[in-house]
């Protein structure tokens, strides 16, 4: 329930309940209508004669008529409200009872009732049964949740037994599709999956899946997750991937990678995953420039990733309120072979949004930034892994790019940076000034937008809505001594930016902007233009 304050719908029992399978008695039914109970993921109270042991009242003698035993019951129950209006009512958690789960271990669903354990006054109780029942729905493992709230033994006055009635999902098979972030991918994908739910018992969830990314990425993977059950602190996971990456329109190799994700430790606010990978990079065109090549073959990837991120504002499809930062640590070269990549990748992101009061209008700024370096003997004269490094621009909107310095608007998918140019062949039909852009081991964004709504009924009820934006970025090379060539003026001086405005409309998969976007600054080999823009963006 939203507000801890406030009871359940209280409904005591007939005069003669089923111990195995009770049902609550409503109060039509003095008039003798009965009502189905449309809400099965609900916490109920089970009030009875023994409640008032439980609550530090006399017992009373049990009333023979039905009416009668409804009348003691609501004076009870008036009783109680009125002492939870006042202050704390004591009580204990005695037993928890667990019914429904044929298949599901008990100490799977035990895990998740920690918190009743710890529950001094009737309001903690009621707030804690609400955090486990939606904690057992979390598990997609169960069509229905209901919690039931029980006297505790007569001998333990002050005490109280909670029951939990599960209903177990009786299609553990399902298949979907949308739009989704895969952290291998590094980049939101559209994606078709199979689920199978609880195959062991233990709230496992195996799927499958293809995805294809906007950034012409595709994968096929397969994976498990399990809660936080017995021993384990945090759910953990686990996911194989083959990964291939096509970027010879950019920068001449194509990428493919196969490796296994597990993820270590996972809460709300803080994520530790290991990746083990091997990759493999190409250039099937043989036109690649020089620095290119000296990157292409094998190459193995070990590496540790923690990710602390919080996100208070009300939408990430359009936030009018509220902030969130986003800090990613990871360190390559964990394993001992020569050809384990060794880095170290620092990135973080900062939002703060401020609601104007009109239109629904809300100003939202943010900044990015990242830098990554490799480790090692004779660092600073080596370069970064090609793969590792920032590159900014693509089809995204940076409103929803929670993260790290990855989008700008105007600018076409690794459009800016370093490059170098391509091998020169006696082709006819070669571009002669084609260039590969090499990405940067330092990258900084910012951005603003002003959205607000349309003075149009139809438009304000579908979502659509309108914004203005400005964003700023930039890319350098600190690898191979070039950290001795830059300085904070050439790097200002250096950023690229633009200004537009657009329509945007938000859907349950993704956010469509139609902007017109003006270039305020670019570079000779920058790929930017200012004109009409079609955007798809995932939420992060």
């Amino acid at each position: 329930m939203s507000d801890p304050d406030s009871l359940p719908d209280v409904t005591p029992p007939k005069s003669k309940p089923d111990p195995e399978h009770p049902k609550p008695f409503n109060t039509d039914d003095i008039d003798e209508e009965e009502e189905d109970d449309d809400d099965e993921n609900d916490v109920e109270y089970d009030d009875e004669d023994a409640k008032g042991e439980v609550f530090g009242e006399p017992n009373r003698p049990k009333p023979h008529s039905r009416e009668a035993q409804f009348r003691s019951e609501k004076l009870k129950m008036d009783s109680l409200l009125q002492r939870m209006q006042s202050g704390p009512v004591s009580v204990r958690v005695h037993d928890v009872i667990i019914k429904g789960n044929t298949k599901t271990k008990d100490h799977v669903i035990e895990a998740e009732t920690e918190v009743l354990n710890n529950v001094g006054s009737m309001q903690e109780l009621l707030k804690a049964s609400q955090i486990v029942n939606l904690r057992l729905q979390a598990l997609e493992i169960f069509d229905s949740v209901k919690i039931t709230l029980d006297s505790g033994p007569p001998e333990l006055p002050g005490t109280a037994n909670v029951i939990i009635e599960v209903v177990e999902t009786a299609s553990p098979l399902s298949g979907q599709i949308g739009a989704y972030t895969k952290a291998e991918a590094r980049s939101s994908t559209v994606e078709g999956s199979l689920k199978y739910k609880n195959f062991f018992g233990y709230g496992d969830l195996w799927d499958g899946s293809l995805a294809y990314g906007y950034d012409h990425s595709a994968e096929l993977s397969a994976g498990v997750f399990l809660p936080k059950f017995k021993g384990l602190v945090t759910p953990v996971s686990a996911r194989a991937y083959l990964l291939s990456q096509d970027w010879l329109k950019f920068s001449s190799y194509k990428e493919r990678s196969m490796g296994l994700s597990l993820g270590l430790f996972s809460t709300p606010y803080h994520d530790l995953a290991y990746n083990l990978a091997w990759r493999t990079l190409t250039d099937p065109s043989q036109m690649s420039s020089r620095s290119i090549r000296r990157q292409l073959g094998h190459n193995l990837l070990s590496s540790l990733k923690y990710t602390f991120k919080f996100d208070r504002r009300n939408s990430t499809m359009r936030p009018t309120w509220g902030y969130a930062f986003v800090s990613t640590t990871q360190i390559g070269g964990l394993a001992p072979d020569s050809r384990s990549l060794r880095f170290l990748r620092q990135e973080f992101d900062l939002r703060y949004v401020v609601p104007l009061g009109f239109y629904h209008a809300a100003l939202n700024f943010g900044v990015s930034g990242g830098v990554v370096f490799p480790w090692g003997n004779g660092f600073s004269s080596r370069p970064s892994s090609l793969p590792e490094r920032f590159f900014l621009g693509g089809n995204i909107s940076p409103v929803c790019a929670l993260g790290g310095p990855t989008a700008l608007w105007g600018f076409k998918t690794r459009g800016l940076g370093p490059t170098e140019p391509k091998r020169q062949v006696n082709n006819e039909s070669a571009d002669p000034s084609g260039v590969d852009f090499l990405g940067g081991d330092l990258a900084v964004t910012a951005l603003a937008d002003l959205s607000f709504d349309l003075p149009f009924r139809w438009f304000r009820e579908k979502g659509i809505h309108a914004h203005v934006f400005a964003c700023a970025g930039n890319v350098a090379k600190l690898t191979e001594n070039e950290y001795r060539n830059i300085s904070v003026q050439k790097f200002v001086e250096s950023l690229r930016s633009s200004v537009g405005v657009g329509l945007v409309v938000p859907t349950s998969l993704f956010r469509m902007e139609l902007n017109y976007c003006y270039i305020l600054k670019k570079l000779d080999h920058d790929r930017a233009k200012t004109g009409v823009w079609l955007t798809f963006s995932a939420a992060s």
